[in-house]
């Protein structure tokens, strides 16, 4: 009886222990056992009850400050989301953009190869072809035919009968390996084609892929503008109620051009309190007039003022020195995309004097778009890009693609004066941003820049900012 409570007090040791049994109460007048009493806690001492405040009580939900969830005294961006979703978009329209940029250049390594195969393929094939094998040993038994003729001995003779010997052995050795070129190229061709069919179409999938990424991007850059701008509306902002209004506050600012039909005069150009062409101030309602007489921003900053220029970026920046030169640099480019492109469409003003004098705008206009097209484009000063000038002969072809005839022209600039045929043309680009673009939005803009506008990311990003600063008066 002992052995068996010694194994069992060895095996349950590595239990668990369980649980003390509440100790039953004994009986009256009966001392408990000592394995009971021991089994028993020892009563705590008694403590006096601590007086708890709530004040004393720790927080129920306690973040370091400024981490996530952190209170602070500003408000909840209403915005938030839409930025959220313009940094999601943006960043996977650049992934798709670098995947279909590599694509294509797997592709473009895939069609070298191939081109490089059928050379290769060409070359052996003239080379093993039978009529050329057979016409170069002609030409080697015709060597050995004149130099026998020509030999004044037997050892020239047997010379040039070993010479020739050599020319025939090297015509079968090139036609050998051309043949097996050949067959091995025929062989790879197949492979080649496929790979170029399977690059191919993985390129189109993540060119489509890519232009609807960036598709998406310009989604969300247009939804954060508009929520920039109901966020300024709502705020009280000065003249947030004309920037949204309908009517295009640079339109409405831009003078209308002057008939075509008329001659091109260029007088001085009727203010807002004059008489003008329908659409001008004086036709305007009366709740429009005011807006009318303010020349928005973007105008004076397309003129090229450098105050304009400092002065959107000083407001954009907040204070901030570094941030307005970098808005200086950002609105800059914005500058240069939009002139840019206005020379692409021709949107110039010509003068009135020189070569230009007999033609009207938008025949000048015209001329310029031909000359454009034969490959001298206007540089945006007073000559031609890459300094490639026209000719006479050029510019007569230019003018009669422009439908005029060139026989009836009476002043032709000669040939010292034709590198400076733009002196005193002037890039109209606030005209041009009214007829394409007036209302500035965010889609308009990338629509009237076109692939331009993809260096200009951390612009459209804010265009909700931007866009009233630009709109609003000058």
């Amino acid at each position: 009886m002992r052995l068996k409570h010694r194994v069992v007090a060895l095996f349950g040791g590595r239990r668990r222990p369980a649980p003390p049994a509440p100790a039953r109460p004994a009986p009256a007048g009966q001392r408990p056992s000592p394995a009971v009493a021991a089994a028993r806690p020892a009563p705590l001492p008694d403590v006096p009850p601590r007086d708890v405040r709530p004040q004393d009580a720790p927080p129920r939900d306690v973040r370091p400050p400024g981490g996530p969830g952190a209170a602070t005294g500003d408000q909840e961006d209403p915005c938030g989301p839409s930025r959220v979703a313009v940094d999601d978009a943006c960043s996977l329209a650049d992934r798709m953009n670098a995947l279909a940029l590599a694509s294509q250049e797997r592709l473009r390594d895939a069609r070298r190869a191939y081109d490089q195969h059928v050379d290769r393929r060409e070359r052996a094939a003239a080379a093993a072809d039978p009529r050329a094998v057979r016409a170069a040993k002609d030409e080697a038994q015709a060597s050995f035919r004149n130099a026998r003729l020509g030999a004044r001995d037997q050892g020239a003779v047997e010379t040039a009968a070993r010479e020739w010997l050599r020319e025939i052995d090297r015509i079968n050795a090139r036609t050998r390996e051309a043949a097996r070129l050949l067959a091995r190229e025929h062989a790879d061709e197949a492979g080649l084609l496929r790979a170029v069919e399977r690059l191919g179409l993985e390129a189109d999938g993540a060119r489509i892929a890519a232009e609807s990424a960036a598709e998406a991007c310009r989604n969300a850059r247009i939804a954060l503008a508009a929520c920039e701008e109901s966020g300024r509306l709502d705020r009280g902002r000065p003249a947030a109620s004309e920037l949204l209004a309908p009517a295009s506050v640079v339109a409405r600012a831009t003078p209308a051009p002057a008939p075509d039909a008329e001659p091109r005069g260029r007088g001085p150009q009727p203010g807002p309190d004059d008489a003008g062409p329908a659409g001008s101030a004086s036709d305007a309602p009366p709740s429009d007039a005011g807006q009318a007489e303010a020349e928005p921003a973007i105008l004076p900053l397309l003129a090229g003022s450098r105050d304009a220029l400092r002065r959107i970026a000083a407001t954009l920046a907040e204070g901030d020195a570094e941030a307005q030169r970098r808005w200086e640099s950002r609105l800059s480019a914005l500058v240069d995309a939009i002139r840019a492109r206005a020379i692409d469409g021709a949107a110039l003003t010509f003068p009135e004097d020189g070569f230009w004098a007999p033609y009207t705008q938008a025949q000048g206009r015209e001329i310029a778009a031909a000359l454009a097209a034969l490959g001298y484009r206007y540089d945006g000063g007073d000559g031609f890009v890459d300094d490639r000038v026209p000719g006479q002969r050029e510019l007569s072809l230019a003018i009669g693609y422009a439908g005029l005839d060139p026989m009836r022209i009476r002043i032709w600039p000669s040939e010292a004066e034709l590198p400076h045929l733009y002196a005193g043309v002037e890039v109209d680009a606030g005209r041009f941003v009214a007829q394409a673009a007036g209302e500035l939005t965010l889609g308009e803009m990338i629509d009237l820049l076109g692939r331009r506008a993809e260096e200009l990311s951390d612009l459209w990003n804010a265009w909700g900012r931007v866009r009233p600063i630009l709109l609003s008066p000058a």
